[in-house]
């Protein structure tokens, strides 16, 4: 790597926006905000619902005749 040329790397703090949750992290930033974080998301949480899509399988079974067997 030729010197000089690069932004420095350090340790920040990552502050989510929407459960208030801060962490450390490394960016070339003074600060970072991210507006969901791993305690907040609903695919870490198990909050996440997949309801819309089995409805939609079960109505395109049903319209095109397809039998579960």
């Amino acid at each position: 790597m030729k010197k000089g040329i690069h932004p420095e790397y350090k340790i920040v703090t990552i502050t989510c926006t929407t459960c208030g949750n801060v962490f450390e992290g490394g960016s070339t930033l003074k600060e970072v905000r991210v507006d969901t974080c791993s305690n907040c998301h609903p695919f870490y949480t198990g909050e996440q619902k997949f309801g819309a899509a089995t409805g939609r399988v079960e109505r395109f079974n049903r319209r095109y005749g397809v039998n579960k067997k």
